[in-house]
């Protein structure tokens, strides 16, 4: 391509629909509307003189000429990150923002305890929390803490494994009551979609040939069913002891467990308000492993032996 190209913006622009293949997905990526990313991507490719997409009806498609953009602009954004993150790792003051991502049972369940406590330990930080199952890249600055769970974290991140997530069984009184039975092959299950692929292994290993009557792709929305009697669930201890009308009603296999870690860049973690962070939820998860372990019943939460 002989083409001049603008500026990082236009190239932002275009690695984001490249990635989500819509403009709606690209518009959702950059906090812009629909009309503003085909206007702009159209713009950028008359300016080129070049077509960069092919319009197809279920999304864009790279042409040969995007192809050999995406190289370019992939090796200018890592570029521009690692500026950004060598920049912010000098920083040493502990102030300023914390953008943190995290799936949404921990941000319902778990953190926000943690970070009222922590903002009254550090008023002068900011904590900017992205929730959601999508995997943010830190590499790119999409977040700069990570809490996740799963196995070994990617090579490109540090940080510590912050505790262990332990699941159980759990149902609400009503439904217990009034499905009681020994089997609980019998009973309604509400079970995780493809985005919890280490949930659905584990529980198809659990109760092979079982068909949850309902699938969720959160966490959080599986709790809530549960709670409103439609089945039983396999549940983190450390969140559904907490919820009084939910029970325990059974164990599950000691493979039915998650590790729990704290990630962030190896360029940002001398940052001192990053640094913080990681070293103030580490110490007070670490003081929750009872919980988050289930060795502990949780307030209001009642504890009953499997049939």
């Amino acid at each position: 391509m002989n083409a001049q190209v603008g500026n990082w913006d236009d190239l932002r622009l275009f690695l984001a629909v490249a990635r989500s293949g819509t403009l709606s997905g690209a518009a959702r990526a950059l906090g812009v509307n629909h009309s503003t990313v085909f206007r702009r991507i159209g713009a950028f490719e008359d300016g080129l003189g070049v077509r960069l997409f092919e319009r197809l009806p279920n999304g864009y498609l790279l042409t040969p000429a995007g192809e050999e953009m995406q190289a370019g602009a992939l090796r200018v954004e890592d570029e521009i990150a690692g500026l950004s993150r060598m920049v912010t790792g000098q920083d040493l003051r502990l102030s300023g923002t914390v953008r943190v991502t995290t799936i949404d049972m921990l941000a319902f369940g778990l953190l926000p305890r943690h970070l009222a406590s922590f903002r009254k330990a550090y008023p002068g930080i900011e904590i900017e929390l992205v929730v959601g199952n999508a995997t943010l890249s830190l590499s790119r600055r999409e977040a700069d803490v990570a809490l996740r769970v799963g196995n070994e974290p990617p090579e490109s991140l540090v940080g510590r494994r912050a505790g262990r997530l332990v699941f159980a069984v759990y149902g609400s009184a009503d439904y217990y009551d009034s499905h009681i039975g020994p089997d609980l092959a019998q009973h309604d299950w509400i079970g995780f979609d493809a985005e919890h692929a280490a949930l659905v292994r584990r529980f198809t290993s659990f109760l092979p040939g079982v068909t949850p009557a309902l699938r969720a792709n959160s966490v959080a929305a599986a709790l809530a069913a549960a709670k409103a009697g439609l089945g039983l669930a396999p549940l983190p201890c450390g969140i559904a002891d907490l919820e009084p009308d939910l029970a325990r009603v059974a164990p599950l296999p000691d493979d039915f467990t998650l590790d729990l870690w704290l990630l962030t860049h190896e360029d940002l973690r001398r940052t001192a308000r990053i640094r913080a962070l990681l070293d103030f939820l580490a110490d007070a998860l670490l003081k929750e492993a009872p919980l988050l372990e289930g060795r502990l019943g949780g307030d209001g939460a009642e504890i009953i032996s499997a049939p």
